[in-house]
């Protein structure tokens, strides 16, 4: 896998830029509101990754094969039909934390909620912290050379 390049990196476009063009309303002052949470949270600053994922921070992985990167650690990207969180499924405290979240459904290592008001806001935050930790100090490994 030497030739495998990872599609989504961090990119120059400002966050604030991103999300005040979100389209939808509802949407864009969520966006505003989990911007504001992440950045509390984990005491990073914001980098696009991609055209449309906003991450807090970043972990390094390796596998076996050899194929290596990195990626965000948390974060959240405003579709349409929901906000996709990043992130805040690996840690051992999140089936207890989603079990009191409030609405939301979980896909492959994605947390989508409809709107900040379906949820628990302050469960959503252990879940941001719990996470951030987990992915910075648990799943981040060593860059190896070569």
């Amino acid at each position: 896998m030497a030739g495998y390049e990872n599609k989504t990196k961090p990119t120059q476009t400002p966050v604030e830029e991103f999300i005040a063009h979100v389209e939808h309303p509802v949407r864009r002052a969520d966006a505003q509101v989990l911007d504001e949470m992440f950045r509390r949270v984990t005491a990073e600053v914001p980098v696009m990754w991609g055209p449309t994922m906003v991450g807090y921070g970043s972990y390094h992985y390796e596998y076996e094969s050899g194929h290596r990167g990195d990626a965000l650690a948390v974060g959240f990207a405003p579709r349409k039909a929901s906000q996709s969180l990043y992130g805040l499924l690996v840690q051992p405290e999140a089936p207890e934390l989603l079990s009191r979240l409030g609405k939301h459904k979980v896909g492959k290592g994605c947390l989508y909620i409809n709107t900040l008001a379906d949820v628990d806001v302050q469960v959503l935050e252990e879940l941001m912290q719990t996470g951030y930790r987990h992915m910075t100090e648990v799943v981040d490994q060593p860059r190896s050379e070569g």
